[in-house]
C-alpha cells in the first residue's frame, strides 16, 4: 500500500481516496476488545482507525517503558491492520484528551526549570527520550514498512496553547530524522489564529469542531485553498466532570447531518467512535474559574459506548457513510453479553489510620510540600503532626490545595475542603492532638495555562494565623493494597478500606454500582477501576470481563467520606451515567 497527499487529494495506492475514520485509544479498552471495535469500525463504513498515545502511562517512572498489555501500541496497530484498517497516530508528547495532565507525565513537574510545550531544553531531553522509545514500536507499521500507518500528528491543538514555532518545526523535524516518511499533520481549532500559531510548513493543518461544517472552514479555505479538508476531531458527544447535572449526549440525527456534511467537504475523524474508560486515576480535569475534574468513565456519548454496545449514533451515522462508499457493508456484529452478578457485601475492613503505617513509611518536613516532591503522581497523601499547645476554635489555613482535603484530629473528620470553595476551617484540639490532612489527587489539568498546578499541600498550612511547622508526610500512590491487615472489627473512622470476595462462573462485562458509598476507588483482582463520587452523575463503574476470573474475585474499596450504611456492592447488566 502506498500513501501521500497530492495537492488537495489523499491518494492511496495511484487513486484518490475519502479517509472516514474513527477514534480508539487503546489505553482506554481492554485489549480483547479490540478485534470486537475494529469489526464494529468496519461494519460502520470506515476505513482507518485513529489513535493519541499516552506519554504518562508508556514512562509512568523517568527512563522506563511500558508497551505491555492495554499499553502495546505495536499489538494495537496490529489488530487494525488484520482487520483492513489504515490507521493515524498522534503520539503527543501532548494529547489533552481529557487525560491526566494532557498526557504528559507528572514528573515533569518535580523540575521547577522545565516548562511544557516549548523549546525549555529538559523538556526538549525528556520527550527526545519518550519519541526514540514510542517510535520504535510504531515505526515499523508505517505504510513505506509495509503497515497500515498513513500519517502522524505534530503536537496537538497547539494553537490554543502557545505560539514557539521554534518548538513545532523541531518536532517535525525531529519525526523525519527519526524515519518517519508518512505525512504529517496538525489539528487546530477553526479560528484565523488558531490555525496560525498552531500550523507549521510541511505538516497538513487538519482541524478539530462538531457542528457547521462551512463556518468552521472559511478561515482554512482561506489560507489553505488547496489542501485537503480534514476535521481531524469531529465531536460527536462531551465528556462528564464530577458534579454535572446530567451525562452529556447529543443527538444522532444531528451528528449524522453533520458527518454527511464534512464527507460532501472532505475528510473526518470522528471523535469518539468509542471513549472507553479512565481507569485507575487516568482521569484529567478542566481549570478554567474553577477546577473540574473528569469521571472515570469517557464514554463521551459516542458511536460505540463505553463498553462497546452500538448505539443510535452509530446506526445513523452508518446510513451516512453508505452513500459515500462503493461496497457493501459487512452485517453490524452482535454486542458482548452483559451479566448481573448481584449483590455482594463488604464484610472486612481496616481503617485508614490503621492502614496508614502499612501503605506508607513517613517522610519528615518542616513546612508541607506538595505531592510531586515526595516521588509520587497519582493517588493521595497524607500529612501528620502532633499538636503543641492548646487551640479553641482557631483558623486552619491552606495557601492552595490540590484538590481535596479531609481535616483530621486524632481519627475524628472535622472537615472537608475543596479547591472551588473555601481553603480554611476552624478547629479545637489540645496539646498532643494529631493533626492529619489526607489531601488526594483528582486528576492534572489537561487543557490550558494551568496545567502545572500542583497537588498535596503546595503552599504554606497556619494555624491560629502562625506557620505550623513539623510534619510526617505519607504517599498513598494505592497501588499495592497486598499489606492491608483486613478483619471484622468495628471501628469510627470515616477514612477505611473495604475488602470483599464474589464468585464469577463465566466472566463478561458487568457493572458496578455502590449506591452506599460517598467518595473512592474500587480495586478488583488488583486492577483499579477508578474513581466513583456520590455527587455523579456517573452511578456505576464500568468492569471489563478481563478483569475477572473464573471462581473467586476479590474487590477492595476504599471510601475516604464514610458509607451511608451496609457495606454492600452490587454487580448489575446495565451502566448508569447519569
Amino acid at each position: 500500500m502506498t500513501f501521500k497527499i497530492v495537492k488537495n487529494e489523499f491518494i492511496k495506492d495511484g487513486k484518490p481516496i475519502k479517509l472516514i475514520s474513527g477514534a480508539v485509544h487503546y489505553f482506554r479498552n481492554m485489549p480483547d476488545t479490540w478485534d470486537d471495535i475494529f469489526l464494529k469500525l468496519k461494519a460502520m463504513g470506515c476505513n482507518c482507525v485513529e489513535t493519541y498515545c499516552a506519554w504518562n502511562m508508556h514512562e509512568k517512572k523517568q527512563g522506563e517503558f511500558d508497551f505491555s498489555g492495554i499499553l502495546d501500541i505495536g499489538a494495537f496497530l496490529k489488530k487494525a491492520d488484520k482487520n483492513g484498517l489504515m490507521a493515524i497516530v498522534r503520539p503527543g508528547p501532548y494529547i489533552c484528551s481529557e487525560w491526566e495532565f494532557g498526557g504528559l507525565p507528572w514528573w515533569i513537574q518535580t523540575d521547577e526549570d522545565m516548562e511544557i510545550r516549548c523549546m525549555n531544553e529538559k523538556y526538549i531531553a525528556c520527550f527526545d527520550r519518550y519519541l526514540d522509545r514510542l517510535l520504535s514500536e510504531v515505526k515499523p507499521h508505517l505504510v513505506t514498512n509495509g503497515g497500515n500507518v498513513i500519517m502522524m500528528q505534530c503536537e496537538n491543538e497547539y494553537g490554543y496553547y502557545g505560539d514557539d514555532k521554534e518548538y513545532l518545526n523541531y518536532l517535525k523535524e525531529g519525526f523525519i530524522k527519526r524515519g518517519i516518511d508518512v505525512p504529517l499533520f496538525t489539528s487546530d481549532g477553526t479560528s484565523e489564529g488558531d490555525i496560525l500559531d498552531g500550523a507549521i510548513d510541511g505538516c497538513l493543518a487538519t482541524l478539530n469542531f462538531g457542528s457547521r461544517v462551512e463556518e468552521n472552514f472559511k478561515a482554512h479555505d482561506k489560507l489553505f485553498p488547496d489542501s485537503p479538508k480534514m476535521c481531524m476531531e469531529m465531536w460527536n458527544g462531551w465528556f462528564d466532570a464530577w458534579g454535572d447535572s446530567k451525562h452529556h449526549t447529543t443527538s444522532a440525527k444531528d451528528y449524522a447531518k453533520v458527518v454527511d456534511d464534512m464527507l460532501k467537504r472532505g475528510h473526518l475523524n470522528m471523535y469518539m467512535f468509542i471513549g472507553g474508560t479512565n481507569f485507575g486515576f487516568t482521569s484529567g480535569a478542566n481549570h478554567y474559574e474553577k477546577y473540574l475534574p473528569d469521571v472515570t468513565s469517557y464514554d463521551y456519548d459516542a458511536c460505540l459506548s463505553e463498553c462497546g454496545d452500538v448505539t443510535e449514533k452509530y446506526r445513523a451515522v452508518r446510513e451516512v457513510i453508505k452513500k459515500y462508499i462503493d461496497h457493501p457493508l459487512p452485517e453490524i456484529p452482535a454486542d458482548r453479553e452483559k451479566k448481573a452478578y448481584g449483590k455482594v457485601r463488604l464484610t472486612e475492613k481496616e481503617g485508614f489510620f490503621t492502614a496508614l503505617e502499612e501503605l506508607s513509611a513517613p517522610i519528615h518536613s518542616d513546612v508541607p510540600k506538595c505531592m510531586e516532591k515526595y516521588g509520587i503522581g497519582y493517588g493521595y497523601i497524607a500529612y501528620r503532626t502532633v499538636l503543641r499547645r492548646d487551640y479553641d476554635k482557631v483558623k486552619l489555613t491552606f495557601e492552595t490545595l490540590g484538590d481535596r482535603a479531609q481535616i483530621y484530629i486524632n481519627s475524628e473528620l472535622i472537615d472537608i475542603l475543596y479547591i472551588n470553595d473555601s481553603l480554611e476551617t476552624e478547629i479545637s484540639a489540645r496539646a498532643g492532638d494529631v493533626l492529619t490532612v489526607l489531601c488526594e489527587n483528582m486528576g492534572r489539568t489537561n487543557f490550558g495555562p494551568k496545567m502545572m498546578r500542583k497537588k498535596g499541600i503546595a503552599g504554606r498550612c497556619l494555624i491560629d494565623d502562625r506557620i505550623h511547622f513539623h510534619w510526617d508526610v505519607y504517599p498513598l500512590t494505592m497501588d499495592d493494597l497486598s499489606k492491608l491487615s483486613f478483619n471484622d472489627k468495628e471501628f469510627s473512622e470515616k477514612s477505611a478500606f473495604y475488602k470483599g470476595s464474589f464468585t464469577v462462573d463465566e466472566c463478561r462485562d458487568t457493572f458496578l454500582r455502590l449506591d452506599n458509598f460517598r467518595k473512592g476507588f474500587v480495586v478488583i483482582n488488583g486492577f483499579n477501576l477508578g474513581r466513583y463520587w456520590e455527587i455523579g452523575p456517573q452511578k456505576t463503574l464500568y468492569v471489563p470481563a478481563s478483569v475477572l476470573k473464573d471462581g473467586e474475585n476479590e474487590i477492595i474499596v476504599f471510601e475516604s467520606d464514610g458509607v451511608k450504611g451496609e457495606t454492600e456492592i452490587e454487580f448489575v447488566a446495565k451502566p448508569e451515567l447519569g
